[in-house]
C-alpha cells in the first residue's frame, strides 16, 4: 500500500493518523470541507479533496484512487456514509478501517460502579441508545465477505496533544471546560463509573498496525489504562487550583452536554482490554496515565 485516504483528517484522531503516516513513507489524501485548512494540510505533504462523506461522486473517485481508506472523521452512527464507503470499497480487496467508540459498552449506570471489563471476544448486548452503533460495526466487519480488508477499531477516552490541525479531544477537555465554570472537578452521580483511557499518539500507532498488519474483519479494542470520572475530578480540582471535587447531577449533566454525552460520555462506565492488539499486531503502547496530561 503506498497512497492513503483518511476521512476527517482535519480532526483529532484523524490528523495525527496523518502525521504518523507520513513519517512511515505513506501518501496520504483526505476528504476536505473547509478550504481554510488546504493550504496547511498542503504544505505537511497532504493532497487535499473537496468534499463529504457524503458526496457519493467525490467519495468514490476518491477511494478509486487510494490503497486504503481510513475512516475516523465524527459519524461512527452514521450509516448512510458506512454503507457508501462499502458500496465504492466493495470487490476491490483494499482496506477499510473504520473508527467505532467504546460508548457501545455504556450501561447507562449514573455514575455507579461497574468494572465489568469487555473483550473482543465477548458478545454485545447494547442498551437501545447505542444498537445502531454496534449494528454498523458488525456491517462494517461482514464487508470483508465482500472482497474488503474492513476493519473497526474501537477507541477508548482519548487523551493527549493532537499531532495533525486539532489538538485537543473531546471528553477530557470538555470536563475541564465544565469544572473551571463550575469553580470545582466536576463528577456526576456518585462518579465511581470508570473509562478506559488511550493516549492519542498510541492510538494512531494501534491504526498503522492495523494498516499493515491486520486480517479482514477484525475487530479492535484500543485503551492502555483506566480511571473513574471522580478520579479525574479530584485531578482537575488540584492542577488548576479548584474548590475539591464535586457531584452534580446526572440532569445538570444532560442540559450541558446532551443526553447522548451526559448518560454515556461521562454518566456510564466503559472499560476494555486491548490484549487482542497488543498480540496479533505487536502494538506497544507508551502511555498508562490520563492523569498527567490533565
Amino acid at each position: 500500500m503506498k497512497k492513503v485516504l483518511i476521512t476527517g483528517i482535519t480532526g483529532y484522531i484523524g490528523g495525527t493518523v496523518a502525521k504518523k503516516l507520513l513519517e512511515k513513507g505513506y501518501r496520504v489524501a483526505g476528504l476536505v470541507r473547509n478550504e481554510q485548512h488546504t493550504a496547511e494540510l498542503a504544505s505537511l505533504g497532504i493532497e487535499c479533496i473537496k468534499g463529504t462523506i457524503h458526496d457519493e461522486a467525490v467519495l468514490s473517485a476518491a477511494i478509486s484512487g487510494a490503497d486504503a481508506l481510513i475512516h475516523t472523521a465524527d459519524s461512527a452512527d452514521d450509516a448512510y456514509a458506512a454503507d457508501s464507503m462499502i458500496r465504492a470499497l466493495e470487490g476491490s480487496g483494499k482496506t477499510f478501517i473504520f473508527t467505532s467508540g467504546s460508548a457501545i459498552f455504556g450501561g447507562k449506570e449514573n455514575g455507579e460502579k461497574n468494572d465489568f471489563v469487555f473483550t473482543e471476544d465477548i458478545p454485545l448486548n447494547p442498551r437501545l441508545e447505542m444498537v445502531s452503533r454496534v449494528h454498523i460495526n458488525q456491517y462494517v466487519l461482514r464487508a470483508a465477505q465482500k472482497n474488503i480488508r474492513s476493519i473497526v477499531i474501537v477507541p477508548t477516552m482519548v487523551y493527549g496533544d493532537g499531532l495533525g490541525i486539532k489538538k485537543d479531544s473531546i471528553q477530557l477537555p470538555a470536563l475541564i471546560r465544565f469544572s473551571k465554570e463550575k469553580g470545582f472537578g466536576v463528577y456526576f452521580g456518585k462518579g465511581e463509573n470508570s473509562w478506559s483511557n488511550v493516549h492519542i499518539e498510541d492510538l494512531a500507532d494501534l491504526y498503522v498496525h492495523a494498516l499493515e498488519k491486520a486480517k479482514p474483519g477484525a475487530l479492535y479494542y484500543a485503551e492502555n489504562g483506566r480511571s473513574t470520572i471522580k478520579n479525574l475530578a479530584h485531578h482537575i480540582s488540584e492542577c488548576y487550583g479548584l474548590m475539591p471535587a464535586q457531584s452534580v447531577s446526572i440532569q445538570e449533566a444532560v442540559d450541558r452536554f446532551g443526553p447522548a454525552g451526559a448518560y454515556f460520555g461521562f454518566a456510564s462506565s466503559s472499560l476494555c482490554n486491548a490484549d487482542k492488539a497488543k498480540q496479533e499486531l505487536g502494538w506497544k503502547p507508551k502511555y498508562d496515565a490520563i492523569e498527567a496530561f490533565i
